[in-house]
């Protein structure tokens, strides 16, 4: 059986080792709610509240910077994906590592976040995918880009309702 093949969603020709800031998007598989619930009216200002996948999620995040030449500027766990601002500084150790490891440090550590979660996750007795495969990735180009992304992901719960990833 053919399977179609699949859309590159990478930059081509593009160093995922360089430094820069990246935005960078997860999301569940079918884009099942597993982390969170969004909480508070509107007026309130909504946030979103972890479970205990969340945290797990949350808790791997917050190790990214020290396991890897990266850092996580901002990010939010919503219900099915969490968006990240990804930045590399340190592009020495980067270089040397991609080309060492043929791997590009941004899928290295999405990498390591989604396996660890999976397996903590699982530990837990949830048996179903936890992932959608692969993960969306903008590369921010400059400060007014940066600003931008950056109150996306802050007001991200408040316009929960009308995102795209929004399933009830």
């Amino acid at each position: 059986m053919d399977l179609p093949k699949r859309k590159p969603t990478r930059l081509k020709d593009y160093d995922y080792s360089s430094e820069g800031a990246y935005f960078i998007t997860i999301c569940t598989h079918n884009r099942k709610n597993l982390f969170s619930n969004i909480v508070g009216a509107i007026h309130e200002s909504p946030e979103s509240n972890l479970n205990s996948k969340g945290k797990i999620v949350d808790f791997y995040i917050n190790k990214l910077n020290t396991r890897f030449e990266i850092t996580i500027d901002k990010y939010i766990v919503m219900p099915n994906h969490i968006h990240l601002i990804a930045i590399i500084q340190n592009t020495q150790r980067s270089i040397r590592e991609s080309t060492l490891q043929k791997r590009a440090l941004i899928s290295k550590s999405i990498g390591y976040l989604k396996m660890n979660v999976s397996r903590d996750i699982h530990k837990k007795g949830y048996s179903d995918k936890i992932w959608q495969r692969s993960f969306h990735d903008h590369i921010i180009r400059d400060h007014n880009d940066y600003l931008k992304i950056w109150n996306y992901i802050d007001t991200n719960p408040q316009k929960w309702s009308e995102d795209c990833f929004y399933i009830e």
